[in-house]
């Protein structure tokens, strides 16, 4: 177990490396996009600002809690965008050319291999756009303990995995009716809500946020134990969300290579 372990990780550190170098070998992109990426977090927050020119609060949240979740929303673009939405997306296409029969040939794990072959490194502006409206929001709030910082980084990998197991559990429909284009821009779509706070919602709204399209668990569910209104029960939930996602996931995606039958066959 240990040795598959290691080697796992020697995959994935040559994934990265090898995407990373291509994708910097095109350097004007990578700073047109450090350009425009400066602009992504004005428009973002312009919304806030409008609403809570209004008003002090919005369900009980202020414009600095408010500030936090939408910085957790551009963080979480960054990651679909930059990591998770290039990898997956592009089994798409090999599986309709029949290209994807070089990914089951090579020795290893066809999930890793598939999940990680493209990482856009311009995204990594985005990702720092994040962080820092995510900063700007604590420093107008009293500022979170280490234990709620703790349990907020928790909750920020059960979002990762419970967002990568969606996107890996509508790309598993690839395998079946091939073009899920129009699923992939509806989730992303649908993904979009994130920027505002689930409690916002309806109880209905809440919950399909929550467990059916989980990004309630990458931006709420961080800025709630960061303002320190985590209990163990919500940590349960993520906890339970991201599992059901990261192994449901995995199950659909054994299974899909079960009945893959070659575009080429």
């Amino acid at each position: 177990m240990l040795d598959r372990l290691r080697r796992n990780a020697r995959v994935v550190g040559a994934l990265v490396r090898a995407s990373l170098m291509t994708g910097m070998q095109y350097r004007a992109d990578f700073l047109i996009e450090g350009i425009t990426s400066a602009f992504r977090p004005a428009a973002a927050v312009a919304p806030l600002l409008l609403v809570f020119n209004h008003r002090d609060a919005v369900v009980g949240w202020s414009m600095a809690d408010a500030t936090v979740v939408l910085g957790l929303f551009l963080l979480m673009q960054a990651v679909v965008e930059g990591v998770i939405e290039p990898n997956l997306g592009a089994v798409v296409e090999a599986v309709r050319t029949g290209s994807f029969d070089l990914v089951l040939l090579r020795p290893a794990d066809s999930q890793l291999l598939v999940s990680l072959q493209r990482v856009d490194p311009g995204k990594v502006w985005q990702l720092l756009a994040g962080l820092g409206v995510v900063g700007w929001g604590l420093a107008a709030r009293p500022l979170p303990g280490p234990t709620d910082v703790a349990v907020a980084a928790l909750m920020l990998l059960c979002g990762v995995i419970a967002i990568y197991g969606l996107w890996l559990f509508a790309i598993c429909l690839a395998f079946r009716w091939v073009r899920v284009d129009n699923l992939r821009h509806l989730l992303s779509s649908i993904a979009d809500a994130g920027r505002w706070p689930v409690t916002v919602f309806g109880d209905l709204a809440r919950g399909f946020l929550t467990v059916v399209v989980p990004v309630a668990l990458f931006t709420t569910f961080p800025a709630l134990a960061l303002r320190g209104e985590w209990t163990a029960g919500l940590i349960a939930t993520a906890l339970a969300i991201a599992a059901a996602f990261g192994l449901g996931s995995r199950v659909a995606w054994l299974r899909s290579l079960a009945h893959y039958t070659s575009a080429s066959s």
